[in-house]
């Protein structure tokens, strides 16, 4: 069985326990195995939003060091916030001499980051495995269920860490779906932003937006909408109760994690949803039966 180095972040640790549940699981049986790294640091998150700050950046580059001390150079993140601020801080590192300098000196308790890890998303791994060799281990196809694939921002931008070929057109989680037998359906609005950590304050003009993302899912067929990002799951979720309470008549779409769904195909016995229950019976029906 192949191992990884992994680096769960803190959101995969709270609100996206099902996103990590399913991943390990899924992977597993795949012939992959997640080692969870024996300390870790919140990634920093904010880095992404301050160009111009560089002690910030020293969550990220601690973890870094943590995952040099394995003595293994690649390092898999499954949590998209961490994955853009982990691989954005790592170039910065290779690249700026100045910001290298000052994080070195900053962290005198550790030892020097040399700048050697190879920072990973599960979709790489993913794609590592083969698509033909998770079709081989569907055992409860999907029966053509029409889904919706929602990137977001994160794992796309900027352009040169992007987990696609395409950052504009990208494929990789319609050619997921497809492989445990969804049916993925395009809609304009799959890499529009989702608001981000605007939710934390501005919870109104979130809803704004992924209204705007769900009913663009709906109108182009979809029966349920998937994403790869907590945060984008966190704040789709948020939009549908908070409009359901202003708008009785608004009808919520289904949403699942790509590896929730993957694994109702691959691990039907295992898999627990433990959220939307009464939501999603109707999807779930369908694909049990």
């Amino acid at each position: 069985m192949l191992k990884y180095n992994y680096f769960p972040g803190c959101t995969l640790k709270t609100t996206g326990t099902q996103l990590e549940e399913t991943s390990i699981k899924v992977l597993q049986q795949l012939g992959v195995e997640l080692v969870e790294l024996p300390r870790w640091h919140c990634c920093g998150t904010v880095v992404s939003l301050s160009s111009d700050s560089k002690i910030h950046s020293a969550g990220a580059i601690r973890t870094l060091i943590r995952a040099q001390e394995t003595g293994d150079n690649k390092l898999v993140t499954i949590c998209s916030v961490c994955y853009n601020t982990l691989k954005r801080v790592n170039e910065r590192f290779n690249t700026d001499e100045d910001f290298r300098e000052t994080l070195i000196k900053f962290m005198d308790d550790e030892e020097p980051y040399e700048g050697k890890i190879i920072v990973l998303h599960l979709v790489d791994i993913i794609r590592k495995i083969g698509l033909d060799n998770i079709k081989d281990a569907v055992i409860n196809p999907l029966k053509g269920l029409k889904v919706a694939c929602y990137y977001g921002c994160l794992l796309l931008r900027p352009e040169e860490f992007s987990i696609d070929p395409s950052s504009e057109s990208p494929r990789i989680l319609e050619d997921i779906i497809a492989s445990v037998g969804g049916e993925p359906i395009e809609f304009p609005q799959k890499i529009e932003c989702c608001g981000s950590f605007e939710t934390v304050h501005n919870p109104t003009q979130i809803a704004a937006m992924g209204y705007r993302i769900i009913e663009s899912a709906r109108k182009n067929g979809a029966e349920v909408l998937t994403t790869m990002c907590p945060l984008c799951y966190f704040n789709l979720d948020r939009t549908q109760k908070i409009i359901k309470k202003t708008n009785p008549s608004f009808l919520p779409l289904p949403l699942f994690y790509h590896t929730e769904l993957m694994a109702m195909a691959i691990l039907p016995e295992e898999i627990s949803l433990k959220e939307n229950v009464e939501l999603n019976s109707t999807v779930l029906e369908r694909i049990y039966s």
